[in-house]
């Protein structure tokens, strides 16, 4: 029996590795399938996990990063992507900002209201309580002004999208989570803008880049470009730097409470290793004079 089952293990291990090396043959040569003709998998090529301060059991935002992040999304994203679901006072706690900068930074945005005492919608100014406003009224004139694909919204794009983890990176993260895929692909894609190789045509209208997650091309032109948006920090402002501060900025709008979480299921940890090492100290000294 014992000899049956290292036998089954081994042969585990050994399909487990043939699986391993067939993926990251597949990989390799996707680029080229994709040339010849054959079906591709999209994204053609696979994002590369990048360095988060969030990442991690002790992970957490860098409140200048996110401040950056939203420099970026308001100058650049936000003519095309709305926000819905986050709401102006949640940048007082999240982003280190005063209660008087928020009250300020929501003043400069206009939302409807009402009807008012004769039944009619109005627009005033934004207050903290209000949500950020969308660039267009409805989902049918986003489109119509973006060829026809209507922008999606950020509120939570950062943990709607991500990446495939192949073998053998998806056993390690039964033990430690890979949750940062959605800013790995969102960096990746706002930098992996490319002329399409030779031999790759795409649609009039779209742009071609490896990384989107449903095409070899999107209706998205390049968003970015260098020195784009002024920093007052003195970050780079470059591409790779605007797209790792706005990525950062949409994953703390996706999960704004991380590092709350993180905490919390650390002091459950120990409390949990705690409460074993006294349930066995019970345990011994109950059975410590009895007979086995």
């Amino acid at each position: 029996m014992k000899k049956l089952v290292t036998g089954i293990l081994s042969l585990a291990v050994v399909a487990g590795l043939g699986l391993g090396a067939a993926l990251a043959q597949g990989e390799e040569a996707g680029g080229e399938e994709h040339a010849a003709g054959a079906t591709p998998h999209y994204p053609l090529h696979k994002p590369e996990q990048q360095d988060w301060t969030f990442a991690g059991l002790f992970g957490h935002y860098d409140k200048g990063q996110l401040q950056r992040g939203l420099k970026v999304y308001t100058e650049v994203c936000s003519a095309c992507h709305s926000m819905d679901l986050v709401a102006f006072r949640t940048l007082e706690h999240g982003l280190g900002y005063s209660d008087a900068q928020v009250k300020a930074f929501a003043a400069n945005y206009e939302v409807q209201d009402g009807p008012n005492g004769d039944g009619e919608m109005f627009a005033r100014k934004a207050v903290p309580s209000d949500h950020f406003p969308a660039p267009f009224p409805n989902k049918e004139a986003a489109a119509a002004a973006n060829n026809g694909a209507a922008p999606p919204d950020f509120s939570l794009i950062a943990k709607a999208r991500g990446i495939e983890r192949g073998f053998p990176q998806f056993v390690f993260d039964i033990f430690w989570p890979y949750q940062e895929g959605g800013p790995d692909y969102i960096h990746a894609l706002l930098t992996g803008y490319q002329e399409p190789p030779e031999g790759v045509q795409v649609a009039e209208g779209t742009h071609y880049n490896p990384y989107f997650v449903s095409a070899s091309a999107l209706a998205m032109a390049k968003p970015l470009s260098d020195d784009q948006v002024t920093y007052d920090d003195g970050a780079p402002q470059t591409v790779d730097q605007y797209a790792r501060d706005v990525s950062a900025f949409l994953m703390w709008a996706a999960e704004p409470h991380l590092e709350d979480r993180k905490r919390t299921g650390f002091m459950v940890m120990v409390f949990l290793l705690i409460l074993t090492g006294l349930v066995y100290l019970t345990k011994k000294s109950v059975y410590a004079n009895k007979e086995h």
